[in-house]
């Protein structure tokens, strides 16, 4: 057989052990809005070796790792940062609005929302390149985009043909302010969040990937956006996500949190004409009172490519 063919079938037979790894299923875990109190924070390490009992890639928490009235001291990220690191799988956190946006109140310690989260940046995202946990995964940063370096928080991966994007986009109104005109801080990080979602969407159409999963904090009404009305903090995000959404052929999941009601749907609609959109699925991840976290099995190729089943916590089977 010549040389040059040889090295021809080699390099097919390459490439197709490498789309057959790519093509494997695989499974992430997601929680959020948890520990609220002093309960959650002695069960949650319980729920932490749940999902290291499973065959994970990654583990996501979208937001909220303490409740609203609690104060924005600095033990409370170092405490959250020593319990995310303790995971077995690596583990990726997204700042919630009781992480930053919300520590203006007086109970939370009446500090300067973009101080805490600076400070949260500094905690979480000291090294932006990779995530928590044991056995840490690489990712990438926002912060290597000259125009956007200070969302550090910003970050993703792909495991086979899924890409993951993390945003910092926080309940409470998402920080839009209290006048009618958005203040500077919404308008700087919403032009980031635009830039990083338009970014994911162009790569995985590039590539040719199956899914692309967007994992925040807030619950933008969707539904409402759907019916032409919605909070205006979140409208001009969702109207990107449904262009996204429609300009790419595979599957969208948004992973979030905030209302504190586990929940699985394809609630995402046009506007203009009411129109379903197939190819995205919501899932709204466990909150406290509740406990508990939400497995996402991957199918590549099959329809549909997401299949999350939740994962109720019961202190009598977790300890």
């Amino acid at each position: 057989m010549p040389a040059l063919r040889r090295t021809a079938l080699a390099l097919i037979a390459s490439l197709s052990a490498l789309a057959a790894h790519a093509a494997e299923p695989f499974s992430f875990g997601v929680l959020g809005d948890t520990p609220y109190n002093r309960f959650e924070r002695t069960h949650l390490p319980a729920v932490i070796a749940e999902m290291d009992a499973e065959l994970l890639k990654v583990v996501i928490h979208d937001g909220d790792i303490k409740n609203g009235g609690e104060r924005c001291d600095d033990a409370i990220y170092e405490d959250r940062l020593a319990l995310f690191g303790s995971s077995h799988h690596p583990f990726v956190y997204v700042p919630g609005d009781n992480d930053w946006t919300d520590c203006h109140r007086t109970s939370n310690g009446a500090y300067d929302p973009l101080e805490r989260l600076e400070m949260l940046r500094g905690v979480f995202f000291a090294d932006p390149r990779k995530t928590h946990g044991q056995y840490p995964m690489a990712v990438e940063s926002q912060t290597d985009d000259a125009a956007f370096a200070a969302y550090r928080e910003h970050q993703r991966w792909q495991i086979g043909p899924v890409l993951f994007v993390t945003l910092n986009v926080p309940g409470s109104g998402n920080n839009y302010g209290r006048k009618k005109t958005p203040g500077a801080e919404y308008l700087a990080r919403s032009a980031a969040v635009r830039a990083w979602i338009e970014a994911g969407f162009a790569r995985a159409r590039s590539a040719g990937l199956e899914g692309v999963v967007l994992v925040m904090q807030a619950n933008p009404d969707i539904e409402d956006f759907g019916d032409g009305k919605g909070n205006h903090a979140y409208r001009e995000l969702l109207a990107q996500v449904l262009a996204e959404t429609r300009r790419f052929a595979g599957q969208v999941l948004l992973v979030h949190g905030d209302s504190h009601v586990h929940r699985i749907d394809t609630p995402l609609r046009d506007p203009k004409d009411g129109s379903a959109v197939g190819n995205f699925t919501r899932v709204e991840t466990f909150g406290s009172p509740f406990m508990g976290w939400v497995k996402v099995d991957v199918r590549p190729g099959s329809t549909p490519l997401f299949r999350p089943t939740g994962r109720a916590y019961s202190p009598k089977t977790g300890e």
